[in-house]
Formats: structure tokens, C-alpha cells, sequence
């Protein structure tokens, strides 16, 4: 293997965790797998990109950080290295969300690149990134920015239709940044419209319209759907149906968007989560021997199982 074929895979990974629903454990599963990660001996920050209602320092046992997201975004500091806090566990820091900052729920569009920008240049094995709620232009850049996109969803019918939601928004997105032709990023817009008069119900069908307008743009747009590999979690799993919940979603994605959505696998439900969370200790040290955390390390394992698969020099 050569030095720059080294160099390739020991840049860090960006993973993000998101679902387009409040309350449905993305601190939590953020917060352990970070942990998680820690423990393999990685070098691993946890980002609240959560940024209208940042708990995970409140996740993880900490008090609010005097130094938080606000004050790079805001420019009271210029170095995002600044911001980051030491945790107490081996290998992991965080940088605390905006709880001080309203506005920074909505920073504008240069205030999200320089921080993307920043981001890529911080030094460490992961980075973890927990995702506010809804499908915001900057939740959904955040996502598209990481590595892996980790979509949480409950085995219930609001949450179904969230993530489905959050997975053919954070596409269209996907799409508008890749075509260049004016008239191209009208027909993606108005694909966001199921009324639209064009007809276009789902992301395959504005795929054959943008390959009839300009056969070129269509070339592209179809190899950047075989990039778009949304993974799903099942959170809070009681049965085997919710278990299957994940195969019949995945297989529903392909079908209705042509998109591959991966099933790295599902975390049972077990009292111990709202009993860790009432203590405000994480899963990973109050219950490390408990079914939840099992699966969370399981799924880790899957991810990064993942990673060397889909990895050039593997």
C-alpha cells in the first residue's frame, strides 16, 4: 500500500445522526456511540450541531461548557479548537450546541460553511455530529456533509413518515447542488411539490425528467444516487415486527426513490435508557452490560465494517 494510499484511510470520518423527529434518541445514540468509538482507541469529538436545543454535555453528565458553538459562530473565537471541552472519558470531547444563541438555529449560509469548513480540519479519528430536528437546509447540509448519515426513527407511523421525509428531502437537496443548469435546479424545486404539474411523484421520476432535458446532467445525478446511502436505526425495539421494520423500509426505499437505505441494525427498549437519562450518566458507563448498549456496539461494528467495504483501498 502506498503513503498516500495510507494517508486516504486514516483521514477522519464524519458521522452524522439525525431522523427529522424530536425525541427519538439521537443524543442518546449520538452520545454512546461516540463512547463506543472512544473505547476502540479512537480519537473521537462529539459536535451538538443540534442548534436551536443542545443537551448532549446535559447527555453525557456535564455542566454547560463556558465556551460553546455560539460564540464561534458569532466570531467571539476563530479557532473551532477553542470551543472543544474536555469530557472525562478517554479519547472523547465535545463542542457544546448554542444553548445562549437562539439565532444560531438558523446561522446564515457563510456562517455554515466556515463552520463545515472548520470541522474538516479538526484533528481526530471521528467526528460525531447530533443533528437538530426537521429537515432545515442546514440540518440537511450537515447530514450530506458526513461520511455516514444516521437516520433514527421509532417504530411508529409519525416517525415512518419523518425519516421518509427527511430521506427524499435531504436527496433533493442532494440534487439541486449537483445540477448547474438554472433550469434544472427549477424542475428539482418544484419536484418538492407532490402537487407539482410535472408529475413528479418520487426522486426516479425527476431523474428520467432531468435525463430527457439534458442527458449529461442526468449521468451525473445518477451516480450521485449510488453515493447516497442513508443508514437506518430502529430505536426503542420491542417486537419482532419492529425488527422487520427496518428491512420492509429499506426495501420500500429502493422501490418508491431508488435509493439504498442500509440497515445496520436496531436498539431494544429496555428501562435502563430513561433510568441513565434520569441520572445523567451515559448508557456506555451506567448499563454497559445492558441489551441497548449490545446493540449499540453492534452497530458500530456494522458501520465501520461498512466504511472498510465501501473504501477504494480496502
Amino acid at each position: 500500500m502506498t503513503a498516500s494510499n495510507q494517508s486516504a484511510l486514516q483521514q477522519k470520518e464524519i458521522w452524522s445522526i439525525g431522523g427529522g423527529k424530536g425525541g427519538i434518541g439521537k443524543s442518546l445514540i449520538a452520545c454512546n456511540i461516540a463512547i463506543i468509538l472512544s473505547r476502540l482507541n479512537k480519537k473521537v469529538l462529539l459536535v451538538d450541531a443540534d442548534l436551536g436545543g443542545a443537551n448532549v454535555h446535559t447527555t453525557l453528565g456535564l455542566e454547560t461548557p463556558e465556551v460553546t458553538l455560539s460564540d464561534f459562530i458569532k466570531r467571539r473565537t476563530e479557532n473551532l479548537n477553542e470551543v472543544i471541552t474536555d469530557t472525562g472519558i478517554s479519547n472523547l470531547q465535545i463542542i457544546s450546541g448554542a444553548r445562549d444563541f437562539l439565532d444560531a438555529a438558523n446561522p446564515v449560509h457563510g456562517q455554515k460553511d466556515r463552520l463545515l469548513r472548520h470541522l474538516g480540519k479538526i484533528e481526530a479519528d471521528y467526528i460525531i455530529l447530533d443533528l437538530g430536528a426537521g429537515t432545515s437546509f442546514n440540518v440537511l447540509d450537515f447530514f450530506l456533509f458526513s461520511d455516514h448519515g444516521l437516520l433514527v426513527v421509532l417504530p411508529e407511523p409519525t416517525s415512518i413518515e419523518n425519516v421518509y421525509r427527511f430521506i427524499k428531502s435531504a436527496f433533493y437537496r442532494k440534487f439541486r447542488a449537483t445540477v448547474e443548469n438554472h433550469a434544472l435546479k427549477e424542475v428539482v424545486e418544484a419536484a418538492k411539490d407532490q402537487k407539482n404539474t410535472l408529475g413528479l411523484k418520487t426522486p426516479h421520476d425527476l431523474l428520467q425528467c432531468i435525463k430527457g432535458m439534458e442527458p449529461e446532467a442526468g449521468r451525473r445525478l445518477e451516480a450521485e444516487i449510488k453515493t447516497f446511502k442513508p443508514k437506518l436505526i430502529i430505536n426503542q425495539v420491542r417486537s419482532r415486527e419492529d425488527i422487520r421494520l427496518g428491512f420492509s423500509m429499506r426495501s420500500a426505499a429502493k422501490l418508491y426513490f431508488g435509493i439504498d437505505l442500509e440497515y445496520p441494525g436496531y436498539i431494544e427498549y429496555d428501562d435502563c435508557v430513561w433510568q441513565s437519562i434520569r441520572r445523567r450518566r451515559p448508557l456506555a458507563l451506567e448499563h454497559p452490560d445492558s441489551r441497548p448498549h449490545r446493540s449499540l456496539e453492534h452497530i458500530v461494528q456494522n458501520l465501520l465494517l461498512c466504511r472498510q467495504l465501501e473504501s477504494p483501498f480496502a
